[in-house]
């Protein structure tokens, strides 16, 4: 790691309070980047202070900020936010999601032992407004800042998960990473011309707290699954395509294992 690689660059990152999207900002915080750390209230999850403080203490810059990004004059706010503190954003990292589990032959637990619910207006618009409809006006916000200021390097990452054969057990939450996936495969190629590489992160499957004896089991046991990774491994990748030493790399779902 380069301390200071990513020293002048500004990095937005949702979801930032826990897991991926908070050990990605560290990661970013720690190579030079200003970074804003989106998150939202939850009783299960710790406030972005945490995550802030620690890219503080190594010496990076960092701010918070507590917002729903379903308000559709959220990605506006953050871009606003992010440039008051340290200038226009080059870095979008969109992590955050509103998972549920719902099935279309819904159990009581799915195989992982989570609660299950019935696919459902509910579900399908609970998941979609924040893991793809968000995502996708996060990234239209960060391409008109773009373009109006005449940018010329810029970086998009995404996170996904499932696959094309979809995801049972967590059928929205599958549908809308594969629209996520898709906004940022067609951000790739419009916005290649102005510098940006746009790529989209499948990790596998990541000890962000939810990891039972249940879980390790299912993963010892898969011929798909090889690996519980930590989040700071994940956030390893996505600095990577972020550096100067990922220029070429664009339009990509990179599958780790």
């Amino acid at each position: 790691m380069e301390r200071d690689e990513l020293r002048g660059h500004v990095a937005l990152v949702t979801g930032a309070n826990h897991g991926i999207g908070a050990a990605t900002a560290q990661a970013l915080g720690v190579r030079g980047a200003g970074v804003l750390l989106s998150w939202l209230r939850s009783d299960a999850q710790p406030s972005a202070g945490d995550a802030e403080a620690r890219i503080r203490s190594a010496g990076g810059r960092a701010a918070t900020i507590e917002i729903d990004l379903t308000d559709e004059d959220a990605p506006a706010h953050l871009f606003d936010e992010a440039e008051a503190a340290f200038g226009p954003v080059d870095i979008l990292i969109n992590d955050a999601s509103a998972w549920v589990g719902d099935s279309f032959a819904r159990r009581p637990s799915d195989r992982f032992g989570r609660e299950q619910a019935w696919v459902s207006p509910e579900t399908i618009d609970r998941v979609f407004a924040v893991d793809a409809r968000a995502g996708a006006l996060l990234i239209a916000e960060f391409a008109r800042r773009h373009l109006a200021r005449g940018g010329t390097w810029g970086r998009i990452v995404g996170l996904t998960s499932g696959g094309p054969l979809g995801f049972p057990e967590e059928v929205s939450y599958g549908a809308a990473k594969a629209a996520l996936e898709n906004f940022t495969m067609s951000a790739a190629l419009e916005l290649a011309p102005y510098g940006v590489t746009a790529n989209v992160v499948h990790p596998p499957v990541t000890d962000t707290g939810w990891i039972t004896p249940e879980v390790r089991r299912a993963v010892e046991d898969s011929a798909e699954l090889f690996h519980i990774a930590t989040p700071d491994e994940v956030a390893e990748v996505i600095a990577f395509l972020v550096s100067d030493a990922a220029a070429l790399i664009t339009a990509n779902v990179v599958r780790l294992r």
